[in-house]
């Protein structure tokens, strides 16, 4: 079989601690995978700078002026870490598409396995964490917690796989068919139906810098998650207020006995103030929900462009 082209995508926020050895380790994994014959010589790299405000375009304009198989896309502002990987997958060029994060973490080594699982016929190859040794205890658990309940939502994701993947291109049109601006990347993707494979690794510890996700940016993309791949929420409202009208008519009828058949019925704050709260929190809890489902429609209704390129290498 005839060695394809390979386009490594890389995402870029603030990443100029790490950048330098990133594209010199890259470099380095494409002449071996070049030399091993299991892509082409003109594979490449593109790396996609999402509006930083450090000297990351300026790493990458030196990467390119030292090795043309150095690419890069620039942003016009900072859009967040799924718009920019969907930026780079939309424009790389390649046959084979494979996104990793800048940061080093994601585990070079499992490259070339996800090249033969490629070769082997599979569309898309997930890179999926088999243990995840450098992150924290709050970590691993929130993680566990979090694709648990995406899969009791019926959210179709890979469980411990973020957005190290490899996608042909045939995968690569078909994502281009999804347009919402409410990206989660990691839920549309297996929504392609393509023929697939799982590839385990050991993530790694970050290379220098750091982290570009703090717990509310991971909070709001699990929330996107959610909300974006599941209306379970919405039954969830009807069943609780059920639930709590059930419970309603019961103390009414408490209260009632209480008032008819015994002398204990005095009157008091609390017979009023912890219904009413109760009501008023269950209320506010359903807003919230269908808040979030509202303000996903708003902004797909606008129809806003999802990035904007100013420039490429």
């Amino acid at each position: 079989m005839k060695p394809k082209r390979l386009n490594l995508v890389v995402p870029c926020f603030n990443e100029e601690a790490v950048l330098p050895e990133t594209i010199a380790r890259l470099l380095a994994l494409l002449d071996d995978l070049v030399a091993r014959s299991l892509v082409s010589a003109d594979s490449a790299m593109t790396f996609v700078d999402d509006g930083s405000r450090d000297d990351t375009w300026a790493i990458i304009e030196a990467g390119r002026a030292g090795d043309a198989r150095v690419g890069g896309i620039r942003l016009s502002a900072n859009r967040g870490h799924q718009h920019a990987l969907l930026a780079g997958l939309l424009n790389a060029p390649g046959d084979v598409l494979i996104s990793l994060d800048a940061d080093l973490q994601d585990d070079l080594a499992a490259i070339p396995k996800m090249l033969e699982a490629h070769q082997r016929g599979a569309e898309i190859v997930y890179g999926v964490r088999g243990r995840r040794v450098h992150d924290s205890l709050f970590k691993r658990y929130s993680a566990w917690t979090y694709y648990w309940l995406l899969h009791r939502l019926g959210v179709d994701v890979v469980a411990d796989h973020a957005d190290f993947r490899l996608m042909g291109r045939r995968a690569i049109e078909a994502l281009s068919g999804f347009t919402e601006v409410n990206l989660f990347l990691r839920g549309i993707v297996p929504l392609l139906g393509f023929p697939s494979e799982v590839v385990t690794y050991e993530r790694n510890a970050r290379f220098a810098g750091e982290t570009k996700y703090p717990l509310s940016k991971m909070i709001a993309l699990a929330a996107n998650g959610v909300f974006s791949f599941s209306t379970v929420p919405l039954q969830w409202i009807t069943v609780l207020g059920f639930v709590v009208a059930l419970g309603s008519v019961g103390a009414g009828f408490w209260a009632l006995g209480v008032r008819l058949f015994t002398p204990y019925a005095l009157p008091g704050w609390a017979s009023t103030v912890i219904p009413m709260y109760f009501l008023g929190s269950v209320q506010l809890l359903a807003i919230g929900i269908i808040g979030g489902y509202v303000s996903r429609i708003y902004a797909e209704t606008k129809r806003r462009p999802r990035f904007i390129i100013e420039k490429t290498l």
